[in-house]
């Protein structure tokens, strides 16, 4: 029983990903209910077979709060997916860059760090992007809980994009 299972709140708002067994223990307390099962696997028992999910609603609607992504050097690489901001490359050593500079007023913020190779973290320095002569690839944001879930590696079943609003 291997492989991941995107888990939506009564209101079809993704929450989390979980595994199979998991998913399988939510579906037989029927706290959950399968929305899309993978057709081409079935899990077996010796006197049953059963749909393999891909996709589990919960029965009741849990309160959850805003989840924040918390702001660390790894969740800035998931959320630029370990890509030099700079020049697209994904070869490490990446690193983080501050793109205004804390020297000149720049602070620890989601829109103010990117992550950047040793190339061009060292061309950009302790310069703004306009003098250093850089155009970012795209402007960084503060990421929400829908982004890690599409970035927890591997990728993404085609049966969850409706529900992570990749369509």
């Amino acid at each position: 029983m291997s492989g991941r299972v995107l888990v939506l709140n009564q209101s079809y708002e993704p929450i989390s990903v979980c595994s199979i067994k998991k998913a399988m223990s939510l579906l037989f307390l029927m706290k959950a209910e399968i929305v899309i099962s993978n057709e081409n696997r079935s899990i077996r028992s010796v006197r049953s077979m059963f749909k393999h999910p891909s996709v589990i609603r919960l029965s009741r609607y849990i309160h959850v709060p805003v989840k924040k992504v918390e702001l660390s050097r790894k969740n800035v690489m998931r959320r630029d997916a370990h890509r030099c901001q700079y020049c697209g490359t994904t070869k490490p050593p990446l690193t983080l860059d501050h793109i205004q500079p804390k020297s000149k007023g720049g602070t620890d913020t989601w829109e103010n760090l990117a992550t950047a190779c040793i190339r061009c973290n060292t061309k950009k320095g302790n310069r703004t992007l306009e003098e250093a002569g850089l155009k970012l690839l795209k402007t960084p944001r503060r990421p929400s809980h829908v982004t890690f879930i599409k970035n927890m590696g591997g990728e993404i079943d085609e049966r969850w994009k409706p529900y992570l609003f990749m369509t």
